[in-house]
């Protein structure tokens, strides 16, 4: 059905509108990076304090570009029950990746938030700053990765992985990197789930941010219960088959959707 000309007007305005949200973002995280994180560097002699204090400027600057965004009516966006997942400590969260700007919305709730990222963000201009300052943990070797979260978790904080390792393909799917269930096993930390729903799609890996939708996308973050890493490692005989448990249960957990339309399609 073709779209009546109001229609034509809105989507044309939410180009106009998600361009000119990303262009902000653009040069806040330029001014972030040379201008404010330095600054702190400078009055902030110890580490761990500055990364903390980094963070809760992440969590305003992107809770900011999140309201701006919702605000002109590039997208609409829903939290359920996000003040539980504020209260958490020494506890993973992960997430399905549907869209580009998942990690933007989920960090823009918490004060306080690891996250491990991925070798490209550290050498894009805009991001590398940031993820630097804020202490972020690069995904290197494996080793090196599970020391790096080992300790942040022992500290107290909240680490944020997409365990999917890349923004989902729509209408395929899903298979979860076993990084993330290896990390909650070895480091015997609980896990938060969170799932994502955007409708219609909307920045995925495949679309470019100027091919919006017909119509508004909406961003629905649920923030779900917490699993016990325990009861796996307590009914397995080895961290590996624990790790392995706990990533296809977590298969079945973040992707309920996809799961109900397997189930449906099998009882037909």
């Amino acid at each position: 059905m073709p779209l009546s000309f109001g229609q034509k007007l809105n989507k044309y305005w939410r180009v106009i509108a998600t361009g000119s949200c990303f262009a902000i973002f653009g040069l806040g995280a330029l001014g972030l990076t040379f201008i404010v994180f330095p600054i702190m560097t400078l009055t902030t002699r110890h580490q761990e304090q500055r990364e903390m204090r980094v963070q809760a400027i992440i969590k305003h600057a992107f809770s900011l570009f999140c309201q701006t965004m919702k605000f002109t009516g590039a997208i609409d966006y829903r939290f359920d029950h996000s003040e539980i997942m504020q209260q958490d400590r020494n506890c993973l969260i992960l997430a399905n990746h549907p869209s580009l700007i998942d990690y933007v919305l989920i960090a823009s709730k918490l004060k306080q938030c690891d996250c491990l990222v991925k070798a490209a963000i550290w050498h894009n201009p805009f991001m590398k700053g940031i993820v630097k300052s804020a202490g972020y943990i690069p995904n290197r070797d494996p080793e090196s990765l599970l020391e790096d979260c080992s300790q942040r978790l022992k500290q107290g904080n909240v680490l944020l992985i997409f365990p999917e390792g890349t923004r989902t393909t729509p209408g395929k799917t899903s298979k979860l990197q076993r990084g993330a269930a290896q990390i909650a096993v070895r480091t015997q930390t609980d896990i938060r789930l969170i799932h994502i729903r955007v409708t219609p799609n909307f920045l995925t890996k495949q679309m470019k941010w100027y091919q919006v939708p017909d119509v508004k996308p909406f961003f629905h973050i649920e923030v779900k219960g917490k699993i016990a890493v325990s009861e796996f490692i307590e009914n397995c005989d080895s961290p590996t088959t624990a790790a392995r448990h706990l990533n296809q249960h977590l298969s079945t957990a973040l992707f309920p959707d996809m799961t109900l339309e397997q189930n449906t399609e099998t009882s037909s």
